[in-house]
């Protein structure tokens, strides 16, 4: 497996290649209200615009400018975090919570599983995970696990909530607004694909966290893990006792529950997003680290400290969305959608349901946007549906399955690598981990997909 960096670069040449094969085409583009949507019969063949050395060395730059928001966002997340944690509040709290736990450790996977779950189906929990990565691996380690299941518990938990969507507006609102279905119609069955994908990746996690806790050397990430418990800041929370909770550490506890209080407000309530939400973390470190003592100097090298360990995540956004502009400029997007879509416009209903659900599974690897995919393709598929005799609820199904199940596996996917980056595991060793987990994923959807076409999954 090739360094990510590397990886990333040879999809953009890939991309670039294409844009000399495929024929370049594109959709009309049209208002609906205040979201641009693609007129399905519209598609036409343009001029190409094939993509040199130069336009693949320039994409890498725009894509560092287009995903500027999150970038910052992760330089001021990850140097308030190290202010935060440079306290020890994050250290003291968690040998509280390792001691209340005590042979039920096994129980903070389902119930922090559960918690991000519900946070991606209801207010679609994203790029806001990267801010949870670091405390959900110190509370893995803190308990016996390793690296691994800190982010799957947050990542995945996510993942679970995102894709079965009964209520989440950034995926499944869009494309049953695209597709004239009642909001949120359907939720019965999502709520039972999202309690399944609960307890098979709570499972999951579980059954691999045991393997860990009962030996180190179990762990895909053993040689991570040596490294981080060999640092000097390391500390073993199951071999310590009393870890001293002061005062001053209590008060920054109450500022960082406190803030992400505000932070699930602001999001819930005011329409939040990155931006506010980093506003909202500088605060935290900054008033955490007045109280604890600091001095001026100290939290702006602590800052630092954090917001370097960020680079590495921050370039692979950019990296990642470099692909999606060399695609874009090459206006082959739109044709690979076309053909797809063509592909299945003759099979059987169960099997053309069952196509659309690969397709979208497809275009995700060049959409990673979930709200821009419904966008692009509903437009296309409600009317395919029509014709095929698949119910529009079953195609808005096999839309939100299709657009989010690799997404916690996909190297284009920026916020995944950015998670990867902030817990320090190599891709490779992600892929070996989750990889067995998303083949269930998608069994899953598949089963779920034939059995809302038998029973004409509705409104209609």
């Amino acid at each position: 497996m090739p360094h990510t960096y590397v990886l990333l670069f040879s999809f953009i040449i890939i991309a670039a290649i294409l844009s000399w094969i495929v024929p370049a085409g594109e959709f009309e583009r049209v208002m609906v209200g205040e979201r641009e949507i693609i007129n399905p019969d519209s598609f036409a063949h343009v001029a190409s615009n094939p993509q040199g050395v130069f336009e693949v060395l320039k994409s890498i730059p725009r894509g560092f400018a287009r995903t500027q928001d999150i970038s910052y966002f992760l330089f001021v997340t990850g140097g308030s975090f190290l202010i935060i944690n440079k306290t020890g509040m994050i250290e003291s709290a968690l040998s509280r919570i390792v001691s209340s736990l005590k042979g039920k450790e096994a129980l903070v996977i389902p119930v922090v599983v559960l918690i991000m779950g519900l946070a991606g189906s209801t207010i679609g929990l994203s790029e806001e995970t990267i801010v949870f990565i670091a405390l959900g691996v110190s509370l893995a380690r803190a308990i016996g696990y390793d690296s691994l299941i800190g982010v799957g518990m947050i990542g995945l938990g996510a993942g679970v909530g995102f894709t079965s969507g009964f209520m989440n507006p950034f995926s499944v609102g869009v494309a049953q607004s695209i597709a004239e279905l009642p909001l949120f119609s359907g939720i019965e069955l999502r709520l039972v694909l999202f309690t399944v994908l609960w307890i098979v990746t709570s499972l999951y996690l579980i059954i691999y966290g045991k393997r860990v806790k009962a030996d180190l050397t179990n762990s895909i990430v053993y040689d991570e893990e040596m490294k981080a418990r060999n640092h000097a800041d390391f500390q073993d929370l199951n071999t310590t006792e009393n870890i001293e909770f002061t005062t001053k550490q209590k008060i920054i506890a109450a500022v960082f529950v406190g803030g992400f209080v505000v932070i699930a407000y602001g999001v819930m309530s005011l329409g939040w997003f990155i931006t506010e939400i980093g506003a909202v973390f500088l605060g935290m470190g900054l008033i955490s680290g007045l109280i604890y003592g600091m001095r001026p100097g100290d939290l702006a090298d602590n800052f630092i400290e954090g917001a370097k360990d960020m680079m590495y995540a921050a370039l692979i956004v950019g990296l990642a969305q470099s692909l999606v502009i060399i695609m874009e400029d090459a206006m082959i997007l739109d044709t690979l959608i076309n053909g797809l879509t063509g592909a299945i416009s003759n099979l059987p209903s169960v099997l053309s349901a069952a196509g659309m659900y690969v397709v979208q599974i497809i275009i995700n690897f060049f959409i990673s946007s979930g709200s821009g995919q419904a966008a692009v393709t509903m437009p296309i598929m409600v009317p395919l549906a029509d014709a095929l005799d698949v119910t529009r609820q079953t195609a808005v199904l096999s839309y939100q399955l299709g657009n989010g199940f690799l997404d916690s596996i996909m190297p284009m996917s920026g916020i995944l690598m950015a998670q990867l980056a902030i817990a320090d595991i190599p891709y490779k060793k992600w892929v070996k981990f989750a990889m067995p987990l998303m083949g269930i994923w998608l069994a899953i959807g598949l089963v779920f997909i034939i059995f809302a076409q038998l029973v004409g999954y509705g409104p209609f």
